[in-house]
């Protein structure tokens, strides 16, 4: 494993479990191979609504994955000061709030990249933590 600390978002774990995107799905799964994975309860709880709600997936198939992630990657609590500097880094960069609270997050946990797809690719928050779509690689 690379020492690179590097932050998932959402959309990354759900492409992992894609069978209709293969190269997304094999672009995430060599991401895991190459990285110090962490991510947050946050992305945890998007995972299960977006795949209860949007995919229809069992539960059972999403306990197993919900245990997959935590096996595989570092999860990290949202706490009182991640929400503060979620709304300081939305003053200051525009995101939503939710998107902050990844990258406040991310910046905690000592990340240097943050995968998502939907954020601005490239740009650098704090002049520590570099947004990055892995599809655009």
């Amino acid at each position: 494993m690379n020492a690179d600390r590097v932050f998932f978002d959402t959309n990354i774990f759900i492409y992992m479990y894609a069978v209709s995107e293969p190269y997304k799905k094999e672009t995430c799964l060599s991401l895991l191979d190459r990285c110090d994975c962490v991510t947050s309860t946050q992305a945890i709880n998007e995972i299960c609504n977006v795949l209860t709600r949007k995919i229809h997936t069992p539960f059972e198939d999403i306990k197993k994955i919900v245990n997959d992630i935590y096996n595989i990657c570092e999860v990290r609590l949202i706490q009182k000061q991640t929400v503060l500097n979620a709304l300081d880094l939305k003053d200051r960069y525009g995101f939503s709030f939710f998107d902050c609270l990844m990258l406040s997050s991310a910046l905690e946990s000592n990340c240097s990249v943050l995968y998502s797809e939907d954020m601005a690719d490239g740009q650098m928050i704090e002049a520590k933590l570099k947004i990055a779509n892995p599809f655009n690689e």
